[in-house]
């Protein structure tokens, strides 16, 4: 469902970066975004309260950090990279092109899948750190507002 949600928006917002879009239609694509950006922030939010529910055990050491952001919201960070990763394969993959634009792209491929790596293995150390008690969940509400 998050990654749907993601992928629903992603392009939207390429519909919305038309410069001919009508602004009516415009202004409806835009309040779609927001709808679907307060249904990305909820969802957030229940995958946060999955982890402080499968966490409540666990005793945080005296010396125990908090991370920068919860699990979460990472995932989220996750989930956006792969629909990046989607579409810069699209054009690696692409006949139509010059070879120019296909070494550029291949290159940001690249940099995509290694910031998947990285990424990945960073929440996977952030889940064992909590599990560990090194670190500790804080989760902060979002007072984003996009329905109002």
């Amino acid at each position: 469902e998050k990654n749907w949600i993601d992928v629903v928006q992603w392009h939207l917002e390429d519909i919305i970066r038309d410069p001919d879009i009508l602004p009516k239609e415009a202004l409806e694509i835009k309040r779609w975004i927001d709808r679907s950006n307060q249904e990305r922030t909820d969802l957030v939010e229940k995958i946060d309260n999955y982890f402080l529910h499968h966490f409540q055990l666990i005793v945080p050491a005296n010396d125990a950090v908090i991370n920068t952001e919860s699990p979460a919201w990472a995932i989220d960070r996750l989930s956006i990279l792969a629909i990046k990763i989607y579409h810069m394969r699209e054009e690696v993959n692409r006949m139509d092109t010059d070879q120019q634009h296909l070494i550029s792209c291949r290159q940001k491929l690249n940099v995509l899948m290694e910031q998947r790596v990285d990424l990945s293995a960073a929440i996977d150390r952030l889940l064992d750190d909590i599990a560990q008690g090194r670190k500790y969940m804080k989760v902060y509400r979002q007072m984003k507002m996009y329905n109002d």
